[in-house]
């Protein structure tokens, strides 16, 4: 498995503190041989969501590439269940928040800390994405971008009820107020979903100091125009939140699906 991913996907990992922040509380990871890819976007005093985004990276890493070393994600833990890369990311996202909440309340300094996650594996041409809170997935297919992520947000849930419109929401005073994150309770269930690839698709990670500060239009003109070069694109989108006030970090994964990888 691991030859034919390594050559099916690219894969550009970029992360800055912002124009505003001292401190980068996000965290970022990629193991192309595995189709791995972690991002966190840490919340709390001090420097804590820069720990629990860390530890998030970190504990995802290691307990997924562990899973898979010897089980293909494809495979089906039960007769009837869903994929055993589901059932992977459900139960690893599990024992991390345990970690992480345990870490919070049993260290002072680290009271009240949480990370928002999305992290995604590719595999057998499709890829499994699980998420909690507001950073997101984008799919840039056939020159269309879209969202492939729905945030866990009050914003959004305002914007689901009609309370306001996605123009307003924009200028929302509530853009950080997060209804599911990793670590803050003692379980917290992550949303994960499975979607085909296509050859030529570019995926979007990013945490919301990327969104907050760019329209949709504008990530789509970047990924339209210099997809071709996915470490220039990075570098791009990251430069255009900065020059429009860079308030938050930014971080930003771009996966390109340069061949088909089936099992």
């Amino acid at each position: 498995m691991a030859s034919t991913l390594s050559d099916a996907l690219e894969i550009v990992v970029r992360t800055d503190p912002g124009m505003v922040r001292e401190l980068n509380e996000d965290a970022v990871f990629a193991n192309p041989t595995r189709g791995l890819v972690i991002l966190a976007d840490g919340m709390g005093g001090y420097n804590a969501g820069e720990v629990a985004s860390g530890m998030a990276t970190s504990f995802l890493a290691s307990a997924l590439e562990t899973s898979f070393f010897d089980r293909h994600p494809e495979g089906v833990s039960d007769p009837g269940e869903t994929s055993f890369a589901h059932g992977c990311l459900h139960d690893s996202i599990a024992r991390a928040n345990t970690a992480i909440y345990n870490a919070a309340i049993s260290e002072p300094q680290f009271s009240g800390m949480g990370t928002t996650l999305v992290t995604a594996l590719f595999y057998d041409n499709k890829v499994a994405v699980a998420h909690i809170g507001d950073s997101r997935l984008y799919r840039l297919r056939d020159e269309a971008l879209s969202i492939v992520t729905r945030d866990h947000s009050l914003l959004q849930e305002q914007i689901d009820s009609g309370m306001i419109t996605a123009e307003e929401a924009r200028y929302s005073q509530n853009k950080n107020l997060v209804t599911r994150a990793l670590g803050v309770e003692p379980s917290v269930e992550p949303e994960i979903n499975e979607y085909a690839v296509l050859p030529g698709d570019v995926y979007l990670f990013c945490s919301d100091g990327l969104n907050d500060m760019l329209v949709d239009e504008e990530i789509q003109l970047v990924l339209q125009t210099l997809s071709v070069n996915l470490d220039l694109a990075a570098k791009q989108l990251i430069q255009m939140a900065n020059d429009n006030g860079g308030r938050d970090n930014i971080s930003v994964i771009l996966v390109k699906i340069l061949r088909a990888f089936p099992a």
